[in-house]
């Protein structure tokens, strides 16, 4: 089994499977909550990439948590944003109400980002590839 079957054969713990893409990247993405209220929703999102390069025996990972707001804001007529939190270190770690403060929302729910980022690592060391985290989707 390659490493890339073994890491979509581990994500089937996660929330959601990493998805074989035709450019070669795995890919994951789900909703981590969601809060509706009269004629508003706001989700927020978690989306890794993986790449698993053969030839150099490396894995490159990018994670990132966004939030969307769609529908009527309080007075103003219809408001449409997207916001996106990127990091600026290597890790994160922390439950999602972490995260969400940076948002300035409440969201009460509970979610590891670093359990499917440890889990990607140790397949990729166990079978002697490097693991890194890339700071820039572009990068993976």
């Amino acid at each position: 089994m390659s490493l890339k079957d073994e890491l979509i054969k581990v994500s089937e713990n996660f929330p959601a499977e990493l998805k074989d893409q035709r450019d070669g990247l795995l890919v994951m993405k789900f909703v981590i909550a969601e809060r509706k209220a009269f004629l508003s929703k706001k989700k927020l999102t978690y989306k890794c990439k993986a790449r698993v390069n053969g030839d150099k025996k490396e894995v490159t990972f990018f994670e990132m948590l966004s939030e969307s707001n769609s529908g009527l804001s309080a007075g103003s007529g219809f408001d449409f944003k997207k916001e996106t939190f990127g990091t600026k270190g290597k890790k994160r770690e922390g439950g999602i109400e972490k995260m969400s403060n940076l948002f300035g929302k409440k969201f009460t729910y509970s979610f590891d980002y670093k359990k499917i980022r440890e889990a990607i690592k140790k397949d990729a060391q166990k079978t002697g590839y490097s693991f890194s985290v890339k700071l820039m989707e572009k990068s993976v």
